[in-house]
């Protein structure tokens, strides 16, 4: 169900892309413009047993459904409240004897709720379900292929005594998850743990530049102003990372959501030449750069399958010999250099080998400030993260000063509430407290700082994992 901010835009025909949304009245950076409640969602086949399929928070302890078995919840409060969406699964499960492919629990759910409803605007929608675009006719034939199976085993799945909807209605359903499933995140916005249909989400067109994000948060989606937003202005969101060429950009937008961008920063290229910026002095020949390109690349590909099998250290060796290379032909801003240095932080970070983490996660960041919307969410992240190597580094003022930025990032990006920025406000006032004692005794700090580590380690990093950070919307690559 919708919860609210409707009020505060229209649906209106946007030059070129169709319908889109403007605002009704200004907005500043970290206003919410609207919220709302996933029409239907279902977690990741790969996460059932450990993700509530209510509440998408990942728990050590779930309840399991005992009727169909494959339900997962936090508690009874959670079962409760999923039981008007998953009756209809509960049984069509226990008849069928298997359970389908997130896709197809997907389409199902929305139908059940369409047979529920009508396939009319429900309330506080300002698109109906089935009106979403569904870019069936665009499906390469390997999509094709991939559908007609999909449609094929909903069909052995959908109950006899449930609504029968056409093919051609099925397929279209197929088609509007396919277009606007809008990938879920778990409590701390760190993994994607399901997909989610929002009907008025999808109204929200795509800028590689855009003044708005999504952020989910406690069940519901929030689309946030990044900046001020006059009142008229069309409200977009960009549908995939900035970090890339116009070319790049364009090739993967066109291949995943079927059309052109026409953005400025596409139209003029913006940014292309710090994405592939080279040194100045001197100025290596257009052989080089080509040849160097194709070395990160294959070094980029040895890595994936490194990091695939946990063979950190490998990892970790790779990266220092192509940063050796790549350092005398790329400038500070290009893409394969900055590629390398966010897995070579991150990955030195999970061995702990923070002291070198920390000198590859500040050139990082300071070549990211140079890209990227002041407020992105995906900076906001990343300053976290390099704040957090050097503190534990022992570089408190970097540290202190990268997590504050983190922070007034993600009061934009995330809001107050939300467990990440929480988590940053404590790591704020803990590196704020700590700053203030290096201040007033180098010596002792560092002796409290030692004995400190040695009675309790500081907390570890997360195993780098070869997934990327949660895309906006659920794609197959």
């Amino acid at each position: 169900m919708t919860i609210g901010g409707m009020e505060n835009v229209e649906v209106f025909t946007s030059e070129g892309k169709g319908r889109g949304l403007k605002a009704t009245k200004e907005f500043w950076a970290a206003d919410v413009i609207f919220a709302e409640r996933a029409y239907s969602a279902v977690v990741f086949d790969s996460l059932v047993n450990v993700v509530c399929h209510t509440c998408f928070q990942r728990q050590e302890k779930l309840h399991r459904c005992g009727q169909c078995k494959f339900a997962h919840y936090c508690d009874r409060t959670c079962q409760k409240d999923a039981w008007l969406n998953h009756k209809n699964e509960c049984s069509a499960i226990k008849r069928y004897g298997k359970v389908p492919n997130e896709n197809i629990r997907l389409a199902a759910r929305v139908m059940w709720r369409v047979e529920r409803e009508g396939s009319g605007l429900t309330e506080g929608c300002l698109v109906s379900v089935d009106d979403l675009q569904n870019h069936v006719e665009h499906f390469g034939e390997e999509a094709r292929k991939e559908l007609r199976g999909d449609v094929d085993t909903f069909l052995l799945y959908w109950p006899p005594q449930s609504q029968q909807f056409s093919m051609q209605y099925i397929s279209r359903i197929f088609g509007v998850i396919n277009c606007n499933g809008f990938t879920l995140s778990d409590q701390r916005g760190l993994q994607a743990v399901g997909v989610g249909i929002f009907p008025n989400l999808g109204l929200v067109n795509h800028d590689c530049w855009p003044n708005c994000t999504v952020i989910f948060n406690n069940g519901k989606i929030e689309l946030r102003a990044l900046g001020k937003i006059s009142e008229g202005e069309e409200l977009t969101v960009s549908y995939i990372d900035f970090l890339n060429v116009s070319e790049e950009r364009k090739k993967q937008l066109k291949r995943q959501y079927y059309f052109d961008c026409t953005c400025e920063h596409c139209q003029r290229g913006l940014k292309d030449e710090l994405f592939l910026g080279v040194k100045d002095d001197p100025k290596p020949s257009q052989e080089v750069v080509k040849e160097m390109i194709q070395f990160s690349k294959d070094t980029l590909e040895k890595i994936d399958k490194a990091r695939s099998e946990g063979l950190y250290h490998e990892v970790v060796k790779l990266c220092r010999k192509c940063l050796q290379k790549q350092e005398t032909v790329f400038a500070d801003t290009n893409i394969y250099l900055l590629r390398m240095l966010s897995t070579v932080s991150e990955v030195l970070s999970y061995l702990q080998a923070f002291e070198e983490a920390s000198h590859y996660a500040r050139r990082m960041v300071d070549g990211y400030m140079k890209l990227y919307h002041p407020n992105n969410a995906q900076l906001g992240m990343a300053i976290m993260r390099a704040g957090l190597t050097n503190w534990h580094a022992g570089n408190i003022e970097v540290g202190h000063s990268m997590i504050c930025k983190a922070y007034a990032i993600l009061l934009v990006t995330h809001g107050p509430s939300h467990p990440i920025t929480k988590d940053l406000e404590a790591m704020r006032m803990q590196t704020e407290m700590e700053l203030r004692m290096f201040h007033q005794n180098e010596f002792m700090y560092h002796k409290m700082r030692e004995a400190a580590l040695n009675n309790q380690p500081m907390q570890v990093m997360a195993e780098p994992s070869n997934e990327p950070a949660p895309a906006l919307f659920h794609k197959k690559q």
